[in-house]
């Protein structure tokens, strides 16, 4: 396996810089953010989903694709993924991200699907994204980029079983699944080594992150309310040394993106995250 960010944990940088910073500390690749960019946030601090200066605007993505291709290898980095925003639905600009992606050497993007919040039934939305994602599966053949969806809180695969039900009419070679287990730590948690054999061929990505429960307090009921928050990847209730070992055992050989929302200064995690990953792939 192989080491990686998702630049969404580095807001405060530019692209060049931000290849560089990843080389400088040893990662193998980058997960490239892509999205809108918003011009009337640039004067705001930086932050990880607002004035993200670590952004690819998708608008602008097929005339900066050379560049940003060329400044990739010049760092020596792999493209894993393009990490985007855009929903499964949105096969216009999916077909148009696709195109970008060939330039790129990129192998996959990332799409989206419906969140769950009790306004319309699990059944409707499940409908609606398998049909989308028929569309995104035609759309993987025709240029041969992968169609990835997230395992994420919120949303109507937060679990690895829920993924699978929704991806498992399409082919693996063109849709898959991101593994991410510091979302399941909010929500949809199965044993590491049974999500990942349920995943089985659908497992195309891995997230790294991690997440603990802390309490907010308690109501006039006597309830007691837990919220959960992002933590350094080492000190979080994800096991990370098992769910390597389990990702060893079912023969995963990707890269490990790291997505660390956690507070410490970006070059200190970075360095950090490095030495304990590689700690962890050496047992």
């Amino acid at each position: 396996m192989k080491l990686s960010v998702f630049t969404v944990m580095l807001p405060e940088y530019g692209l060049q810089d931000a290849a560089k910073l990843l080389a400088d500390h040893g990662y193998e690749g980058v997960e490239w953010r892509v999205t809108s960019v918003r011009p009337d946030l640039a004067g705001n601090p930086p932050s990880f989903w607002g004035n993200n200066r670590c952004t690819v605007d998708v608008a602008t993505l097929p005339q900066q694709a050379t560049t940003l291709r060329d400044l990739t290898k010049k760092a020596g980095l792999e493209m894993c993924n393009l990490a985007t925003y855009m929903a499964a639905s949105e096969l216009e600009q999916i077909e148009k991200v696709m195109q970008a992606a060939k330039v790129l050497g990129a192998p996959s993007l990332r799409v989206g699907v419906p969140r769950y919040d009790r306004t319309r039934s699990y059944s409707e939305l499940f409908a609606e994204a398998r049909a989308s994602l028929a569309e995104v599966e035609k759309l993987s053949k025709k240029y041969g980029i992968k169609g990835l969806i997230e395992i994420h809180m919120g949303n109507i695969t937060p679990s690895a079983s829920a993924a699978r039900r929704l991806i498992e009419a399409f082919d693996p070679k063109h849709i898959g699944a991101i593994y991410d287990p510091g979302n399941m730590m909010y929500e949809g948690y199965e044993a590491w080594r049974m999500g990942l054999e349920i995943l089985g061929e659908y497992l195309g990505h891995v997230h790294v992150k991690n997440t603990r429960w802390v309490t907010t307090g308690t109501d006039e009921n006597g309830t007691v309310h837990w919220q959960a928050e992002a933590t350094p990847v080492n000190e979080g209730m994800a096991d990370w040394g098992q769910i390597i070992a389990d990702l060893q055992h079912v023969g995963y050989d990707g890269f490990l993106s790291f997505e660390d929302f956690s507070t410490l200064p970006t070059p200190d995690k970075l360095a950090r995250n490095a030495v304990y990953m590689r700690k962890l792939l050496a047992r």
